[in-house]
């Protein structure tokens, strides 16, 4: 499929999904980081026409990251009637949050209450809204390396990305034609006070990470499996005890 193909196939997919639901949820609920996922994901909900409310939920964030967020913000409610748009600052939640468990400090902990406390406020939002939770993880992420947050940005009803390559949802950006400084922009979590990127995290770059997920020969491919062997336990099924008959 060309992009423009892609796209009006996942934007149809989502429409189709919300409208062949038992109970057809009324509005779909995202939230957007500033980065390249989160901003197709929610152009991508926005053509449904649906009533699509996408939220900036800064906690302790890098003011660039933040300002990418409002831009994108800005510019879904420019071009989308159906966008309505909310900043909602969790940092006194998470300060609450961090200083009540204070006797159980880790900061790679932390860093993944953070995605978590943004679940929370999505699901808060969509329950009041009679909503959705779109999810904004691409293939490498969800299936490759498990590169995200288990209850947290892994937490979502639906995933009109994830079976898409990280270049691919760059391609599909450009032609949405969003904000080049957002395509442009080092992909980040947005989990760190440092503001670490993907790349300094994983130890090599989207095109490398994508290049090791399907040749065995890539000079990745170790490093590669020893992620995905360590994150496996977010793409499996939760085990469950089988009690014998």
């Amino acid at each position: 499929m060309t992009p423009s193909e892609k796209v009006k196939y996942i934007s149809n997919w989502i429409k189709s999904y919300v409208d062949h639901m038992p109970s057809k949820a009324q509005s779909l609920v995202i939230g957007i980081s500033g980065g390249i996922d989160s901003s197709v994901s929610s152009t991508l909900s926005a053509m449904t026409g649906l009533k699509t409310i996408v939220l900036t939920m800064p906690i302790k964030q890098k003011e660039n990251q933040h300002d990418l967020s409002l831009k994108h913000q800005n510019w879904l409610v420019q071009n989308f009637k159906n966008v309505e748009a909310h900043t909602i600052s969790l940092d006194k939640l998470f300060e609450t949050f961090s200083s009540t468990l204070n006797k159980f400090d880790n900061d790679h902990g932390y860093a993944n209450s953070r995605a978590r406390l943004r679940m929370t406020t999505l699901y808060q939002v969509a329950a009041a809204n009679k909503g959705i939770v779109v999810g904004t993880g691409n293939k490498v992420e969800d299936f490759g390396v498990g590169f995200y947050t288990k209850y947290g940005d892994g937490g979502v009803d639906i995933s009109p990305i994830a079976d898409c390559n990280k270049t691919e949802v760059w391609e599909l950006g450009k032609e949405l034609g969003i904000l080049k400084e957002i395509i442009d922009a080092p992909p980040t979590d947005g989990l760190w006070d440092d503001g670490r990127t993907d790349e300094g995290q994983l130890g090599f770059n989207y095109n490398e990470l994508e290049d090791a997920m399907i040749n065995p020969d890539s000079p990745h491919r170790a490093e590669y499996e020893k992620i995905r062997k360590q994150n496996l336990h977010k793409m499996d099924p939760i085990p469950v005890c089988k009690i014998p008959s």
